[in-house]
């Protein structure tokens, strides 16, 4: 394999080299480098102001330009020794910075909001992508904010050039501390939500984390977690807001495809390979205790656990605020945060930072707030129980002001009659000590001065300073005191390289589910015209609220279809059909419209495709309550909904009825579990698959490849299962069976011999 971690180390294209006793200066594009054969790499911007010390023939950055070298300059000393020094020299309004992360930044700032550039737009500013935006300006140096996540980039050159100017601007400011730079998930052909806006970019393309888990290989995770931690650094990425590791044990949550599954042990088994890839730096990019220049912070989430949400609605809305545990099964929540991310096999030990769910955990602790703001789940239960040091960040927008349950707003859960700084307050008391989404230093140094006036100076002081401590010690860690540029060539050369991109595939295929094979129908020998239809959705809402026109389209690239059979319009000159179809979708759960019909907007999320009319569900909800509600009961019992993408259902049964005794392979995208008994039926092959790329069913239908996935979930027989089942407990469904006998439970899955029973199935069913 090729080495790609010399980026870090000096300039491809230096403009000048000098040296000075042992030490090698050359210039690059913007920077200097510094290169010492007794010491690590230093970078530097020479416009930032930042002088370069000599102690003892060693060369250090005078960060803070006072002219002499500090212990947190001292690049000899511990990473620990280096961050209690600078968090003791930080004033108020620098911590206060430094506890905030940034709300959505794309590169350039064009995807979110107005962002001006020298108060004009992107269009007519003529600035480059890679500078700075004026608001990007303002909460680096006003607000001393070093946390920043990146979502969409035009290139990883482009992104790699913004990373230095950031660099360069923060390395002339105060201390010369250096941005942290972060990233929600972005290895996904597809992006669909502010949680993974920067996907389907130039990256290597791997499925979502379910189908990560559909592998049911940690090898497979932990590769993964290696190469796109050398994407991120490539891409001036040193933190990823991963993984997702909540145990998926309610099958209607919005947020399920973004978890390993419902199954605790192979979650924690994935979040542990997960981290050890990301965080872990060896050979010469080590600087300590598995630390160093290729490490990525791993921010693992959602603390204690987010998928025991009622109903399955979902807690970016005030009418999914609640996850409760009709079984008691919270712990089983916990499982792989304590036996996966904090227990790593690597020798950074365990996840740097952890982020807790918008949820109030329903029956835990004293009162009824959202995770962040409870001293019991996060001082009792993580700090205490689980002696759990690192950063804990709280959720995005969770200070912000609620609009209406059913309005994308703030999610001060619990807490919606405090004050933005009341609430910054409340969370530092619970044990954060960063918030998420918040650009603007003022309401933490309010929370300071109400703790100040509580408890004394002297002790708000050494609070603050410890979460100082904890946020600096992952910036060190990652190595980008000592040099925080990278090359922009160099960096498009490994974002995307062909032999990432051929990891990714494989995993894809890896990852994909054949849950039927009637006759051993597959693989396909001896045809070569393809008949496939499109697929037809109406107008509806995302789950953002945006509107969506009605459409008909392809549901594939026809240039892809081309390469493998050729593509015919009618069903009777076909040899067989593929039917692509996407999960079940019959939105939030919630319907603003009723609230304004004396209704209490409280609806079913199904997972038929038919109409559904939930009559199984229970009549008096668990939780409630909402500032907006004059009422606690959020049942929907009686009440029906309608799934958006019904007419996938019909394409199926339209589909066979054309084709006769002709072949129909089924190829289903999931987002959640479904009930398969309106589809089998119809189909002679079924494959699931979790967001991969168009050619990888075409190489399992040919023989090129055989599946080897396995349900990382069970499949509920129907609905009155899905309703009956416990949000908190996993595998606790009645599973589909189908024609051939086969029950679509944990762990199943079919290759070209039957059911697969190896290794990975003993382990985890």
């Amino acid at each position: 394999m090729k080495n790609y971690t010399f980026y870090f180390v000096f300039c491809v294209f230096p403009v000048l080299c000098s040296c000075t006793e042992n030490a090698v200066i050359q210039e690059c594009d913007g920077y200097n480098l510094i290169k010492q054969p007794n010491g690590p790499t230093l970078g530097y911007s020479p416009k930032s102001g930042v002088k370069i010390l000599d102690v003892d023939g060693l060369k250090f950055k005078d960060l803070n330009k006072n002219g002499s070298l500090d212990r947190y300059e001292d690049w000899r000393l511990t990473m620990e020794e280096r961050a209690k020094d600078l968090a003791a020299k930080l004033s108020l309004e620098e911590i206060a910075g430094l506890m905030l992360y940034s709300n959505h930044q794309g590169i350039p700032a064009v995807t979110r909001g107005k962002s001006t550039y020298h108060g004009k737009s992107f269009e007519e500013s003529g600035c480059e992508p890679w500078e700075l935006s004026d608001k990007q300006r303002k909460f680096l140096k006003d607000d001393n904010l070093r946390h920043v996540l990146i979502t969409s980039v035009v290139s990883p050159e482009v992104a790699a050039r913004w990373n230095n100017e950031v660099q360069a601007y923060v390395e002339g400011l105060g201390c010369g501390i250096p941005a942290n730079n972060s990233s929600d998930p972005r290895h996904s052909p597809q992006k669909d939500s502010e949680f993974n806006a920067g996907a389907g970019g130039q990256i290597s393309l791997w499925p979502r984390a379910l189908g990560l888990a559909a592998t049911f290989s940690p090898k497979i995770v932990k590769r993964f977690g290696e190469v796109a931690a050398k994407e991120y650094r490539a891409l001036g990425l040193a933190t990823a807001l991963s993984p997702q590791v909540d145990i998926a044990t309610e099958p209607r949550w919005y947020r399920f495809n973004g978890t390993f599954g419902e199954d605790p042990k192979l979650s924690a088994d994935m979040a542990k390979a997960y981290c050890d890839g990301f965080q872990t730096s060896e050979g010469d990019e080590e600087i300590s205790g598995g630390w160093g220049y290729g490490s990525v912070n791993a921010m693992v989430k959602h603390w204690p656990g987010g998928g025991a949400c009622e109903g399955g609605r979902d807690a970016h809305y005030g009418f999914g605020k609640f996850a409760v545990f009709p079984d008691n099964q919270i712990e089983l929540h916990k499982v792989p945060f304590t036996e996966g991310a904090f227990k790593l096999d690597g020798a950074t030990k365990q996840a740097s930072a952890v982020m807790p769910y918008y949820t109030i955990s329903y029956g835990q602790g004293e009162e009824a707030v959202g995770n962040s703001f409870n001293r019991d789940v996060i001082t009792r239960q993580l700090r205490q129980e689980q002696n759990y040091e690192g950063v804990i960040c709280t959720d995005w927008g969770i200070t912000a002001d609620e609009k209406h349950p059913g309005i994308h707003s703030g999610k001060p859960w619990g807490v919606e009659n405090l004050t933005v700084a009341e609430r910054h307050y409340k969370a530092l008391l619970a044990g954060v000590d960063q918030f998420g989404g918040n650009n603007e230093k003022q309401p933490v140094i309010d929370a300071y001065y109400m703790g100040v006036k509580e408890f004394g100076e002297e002790k708000m002081r050494a609070r603050m300073e410890l979460s100082a401590y904890r946020l600096l010690l992952n910036i060190f860690r990652t190595g980008l005191f000592d040099n925080p540029y990278i090359d922009p060539k160099v960096s498009a050369e490994i974002v995307g390289c062909d032999e990432f991109m051929k990891e990714g595939y494989d995993a894809q295929v890896k990852s994909t589910v054949m849950l039927k094979n009637a006759d051993n129908v597959l693989p396909l020998k001896n045809v070569s015209k393809v008949y496939i239809p499109s697929r037809h959705l109406p107008e509806h809402k995302t789950f953002w609220g945006g509107k969506v026109a009605e459409s008909t389209v392809f549901p594939v690239n026809k240039e892809i279809v081309r390469k493998y059979y050729q593509l015919v319009s009618n069903p009777e000159e076909a040899d067989f059909a593929i039917v692509y179809m996407d999960s079940p979708n019959s939105g939030t759960g919630y319907n603003i419209e009723d609230t304004k019909k004396s209704g209490n907007g409280y609806f079913p999320i199904s997972l038929q495709y038919n109409d559904y009319t939930a009559i199984d569900a229970r009549k008096v909800s668990i939780a409630g309550g909402d500032p907006f509600e004059k009422f606690t009961n959020r049942s929907y019992y009686g009440k029906s909904v309608k799934t958006i993408n019904k007419d996938d259902m019909n394409m199926v049964i339209k589909t066979k009825k054309a084709m006769g005794d002709k072949p129909v392979v089924v190829s289903i995208n999931v987002n959640n579990p479904m009930v398969l008994s309106e589809i089998e039926p119809y189909s002679d092959a079924i494959f699931l698959t979790f967001d991969v790329q168009g050619s990888v069913i075409f190489d399992l239908i040919s023989g090129k490849y055989e599946p080897s996935g396995l349900l990382p979930m069970q499949l509920p027989a129907d609905m009155k299962t899905v309703e009956q089942q416990f949000e908190d407990t996993p595998r606790d469904m009645r599973c589909y069976k189908d024609s051939e006998g086969h029950v679509y439970d944990f762990a199943y899955g079919m290759n070209w011999s039957g059911v697969i029973s190896d290794e990975r199935v003993q382990k985890y069913k």
